[in-house]
């Protein structure tokens, strides 16, 4: 047998997923009750999850794979194709998102840290998948973006991906963990920005023209934006973001704003030692909503389906430091309830996402990661 055959068999035998051995005890909530479905396990930090047409699903590992899974857990083998990745810290393959138009290009979108020499960014690349038989690839790859500068190290490579209603993408960029480059619009670090699909600059984007700013940036004095996500009702992008020890943030980042990393927060550095001049600056933006102490988020996503009716219009927002999904209740913009849930679940929760038929659907970030569901209890 070939060596990458052999490589292959071996990857989906050890990652071989299966439903749960047994139905979880009900758990309940302020409103539902559900029990938890164990779909896969065995993959290596899953990061990214999109719901293909047909209601299989794409995974992205972070070490560098890209897998293909069907509702009753069979994973397939990685998919071919997938460009080198800095798989280091917090680095590699992350997030996946299908082209709107999905159903005849059959594009996709993924967000990696790309090696560049011996430094390493986040870039944006989409290509086409193929399926052939139980073997599938990506097609015409093309890199779209590239975070500027490129900088040494593993840490703080955000990297959410959402597509607006007007089809423009919005990517989530972190501050690589160098603080001050937030405030600086020469460059990308600690940005959203907003591309075209094919990567170009839209021209009604707020820095257009300037000579001391990127025209791909949207809103700045971000830190490490891990969660993104559209409201469904007005069409704005959200966002939750890490803070340091302290001070996590929603925000509904708008063009042109300045959200205040590292200048104004509401926590401090991990040895204690203040960082930021104070909570509010003139001309900076407050969140919606924030964590002391942080819970450190990733994925989030606005329910909006008919299997969990008291949580519909809620936001859901996965914790890895707390290990809880965090089930957030709104008024417009404003929060006014929190639920922690999953708690004695004792998992990273990475990412998170509502399936074509209403029930939620979550990553744990771990060597032995899960695709969890969480169905009605009935």
């Amino acid at each position: 047998m070939p060596r990458s055959i052999l490589l292959s068999f071996l990857l989906v035998f050890l990652a071989a997923p299966a439903l749960a051995e047994e139905k979880s005890a009900v758990v309940s909530s302020d409103k539902e009750k559900f029990r938890i479905e164990i779909i896969a396990r065995g993959l290596d930090h899953p990061w990214g999850l999109a719901f293909l047409p047909d209601g299989r699903m794409l995974v992205s590992e972070r070490p560098g794979r890209l897998r293909i899974l069907d509702r009753d857990g069979k994973l397939s083998p990685p998919v071919a194709g997938v460009p080198a990745v800095a798989a280091v810290g917090q680095g590699g393959l992350l997030d996946v998102a299908l082209a709107p138009d999905f159903a005849s290009s059959k594009r996709i979108y993924f967000t990696f840290a790309e090696p560049r020499g011996d430094a390493n960014g986040t870039s944006v690349a989409h290509a086409r998948l193929v399926e052939e038989k139980e073997a599938a690839r990506l097609d015409d790859l093309k890199v779209i973006f590239r975070q500027e500068p490129a900088i040494r190290g593993g840490f703080h490579f955000g990297s959410r991906l959402a597509f607006a209603r007007d089809g423009n993408l919005f990517v989530t960029l972190g501050e690589r963990n160098l603080k001050d480059p937030a405030q600086d619009l020469t460059g990308h670090l600690g940005k959203v920005v907003r591309i075209r699909p094919d990567g170009t600059v839209p021209p009604d984007n707020p820095f257009v023209g300037r000579a001391d700013a990127r025209p791909e940036n949207w809103s700045y004095g971000h830190r490490n934006p891990q969660s993104a996500a559209i409201h469904p009702v007005t069409g704005k992008l959200w966002i939750v973001e890490h803070g340091p020890k302290g001070g996590d943030e929603i925000n509904v980042p708008l063009a042109g704003k300045n959200y205040g990393w590292p200048v104004i927060g509401y926590g401090v550095d991990y040895s204690g030692a203040k960082i930021h001049e104070s909570t509010h600056k003139e001309d900076m933006e407050q969140p919606i909503y924030y964590w002391v102490p942080s819970i450190a988020p990733s994925g989030m996503a606005f329910y909006t389906g008919d299997a969990f009716p008291g949580w519909r219009g809620n936001l859901f927002v996965g914790a890895l430091v707390l290990k809880h999904l965090n089930r957030l209740e709104l008024d417009g913009e404003k929060i006014v309830k929190e639920e922690r849930l999953l708690k004695d679940f004792g998992e990273r929760i990475r990412d998170v996402r509502q399936g074509p038929d209403g029930t939620l659907w979550l990553l744990t970030d771990a060597s032995d990661g899960k695709v969890l569901h969480l169905v009605p209890a009935k």
